[in-house]
């Protein structure tokens, strides 16, 4: 019997950052508010672009309006910014990243785009690359847009929030990790002074509180964004690495009280390196499979067999009974199949003939690619030449008149 957890938020998600399995979740595909994890996307971009050599770290960056007036609203949380200064990238990616600085991530979007709603757009490309559908977007910081004065987004109102689900979080997550892991030295550092040494001075303290010698510290975590909203209550997407395996953990609206997403995240990450552990699944596929070799058409032999090309290994939850959880089944390759599901000779040896598919009732959530499944290459274990014209007749004649007895 699979082991669930309950979460204290109103959606949740555990994920295997290597494999893409998702060990819990709980409304995990609704839409709600992700208030400053949006900032997570801003990110994205903003590596996307040192990469290509569009912007450096160390261009010098002057502050528009919107971004001073944003600056200045002590309600939210913010480095304060001079109109008449400029800041580099750098200073501004720092205080977005480690302080959820709002002015500072503006300056940062229009640096980029020239302005919020053009990176806005920006944003929406980027997550519709990585499949996001469900994603509503009308700023860079996940503010409600009622503190952005006159700066909307085409069509969006004056109360509009960003938006997605904690699925949707996570594949945002899992791209930054997989294609800009260095963002982690940043996300990870527990407190810096913005303009150290000057009247502007600010000491930055790190919203995520699981960090090192923070309130909730937990070894091992090194990111990733926390976010707090009116609309969106306190989220949180984090994520750690335990014994080579890292876990993305995403916690949607778990309430007004900013520690119970650090308290429900510990609670998550301890289910997902403690109650899972990764195991081969390839070592009793013939007996889950009631294995039969594939018939084979005018060969020199009536059939091939097979075997999976590679193992494969999943994460399993301890003490689950493993051959009563696992299912096997065989997708054959369509093009190589005839119209009664056997292959045409010649078959070469290693030809690969389908894919074995595994799935496992512990993992019923699947994988954080929604379409994906654990699947390994099944290939022929021999070759099987063509018959000689004198066999392949003799084969019609059986065909044939099998066809006329199966009529009587």
């Amino acid at each position: 019997q699979a082991k669930s957890l309950d979460v204290d938020a109103e959606a949740s998600i555990i994920v295997d950052f290597d494999t893409g399995q998702i060990l819990q979740g709980q409304d995990i595909d609704k839409p709600l508010g992700i208030a400053s994890m949006s900032k997570m996307i801003v990110e994205y971009i903003l590596f996307e672009e040192i990469a290509a050599g569009n912007i450096s770290w160390d261009k010098e960056v002057s502050v528009s309006d919107h971004a001073y007036q944003v600056s200045q609203n002590y309600e939210l949380s913010n480095v304060p910014l001079r109109s008449d200064d400029t800041y580099t990238i750098k200073e501004l990616y720092e205080a977005m990243a480690i302080y959820s600085a709002n002015g500072a991530t503006i300056a940062i979007a229009e640096a980029i785009a020239g302005s919020e709603p053009e990176f806005v757009d920006r944003m929406i490309e980027t997550v519709e690359s990585f499949g996001v559908t469900d994603a509503t977007l009308v700023n860079a910081t996940g503010l409600n847009n009622k503190y952005l004065q006159d700066n909307l987004y085409p069509g969006s109102s004056d109360s509009d929030e960003n938006m997605m689900s904690a699925r949707s979080a996570a594949i945002i997550a899992n791209h930054i990790l997989t294609d800009y892991p260095e963002i982690l030295e940043i996300a990870s550092t527990p407190t810096k002074t913005f303009r150290e040494g000057t009247v502007d001075a600010v000491n930055m303290v790190n919203w995520n509180w699981m960090l090192p010698g923070m309130l909730f510290e937990r070894e091992n975590v090194d990111g990733l964004k926390t976010g707090t909203t009116d609309l969106a209550g306190a989220t949180f997407a984090g994520t750690a690495k335990e014994d080579g395996r890292r876990l993305i953990t995403v916690v949607l609206n778990s309430g007004d009280d900013k520690s119970t997403r650090f308290v429900e995240t510990d609670k998550m990450m301890d289910f997902g390196f403690d109650e899972w552990t990764m195991q081969e699944v390839t070592e009793n596929w013939k007996e889950g499979l009631d294995y039969e070799p594939l018939s084979v058409e005018n060969g020199k032999e009536d059939v091939v067999n097979f075997e999976p090309s590679e193992t494969l290994e999943m994460l399993l939850q301890l003490d689950d009974n493993v051959e009563e959880d696992i299912n096997y089944s065989v997708a054959w390759n369509p093009d190589i199949l005839t119209e009664d599901g056997s292959i045409e000779a010649p078959v070469a040896k290693g030809m690969e003939l389908g894919e074995l598919v595994i799935e496992y009732s512990g993992n019923e959530l699947g994988y954080l690619e929604k379409d994906k499944t654990a699947s390994v290459p099944l290939v022929a274990t021999e070759a099987v030449d063509k018959s000689g014209l004198l066999g392949q007749a003799w084969n019609w004649m059986v065909s044939f008149f099998d066809s006329i007895a199966s009529r009587f």
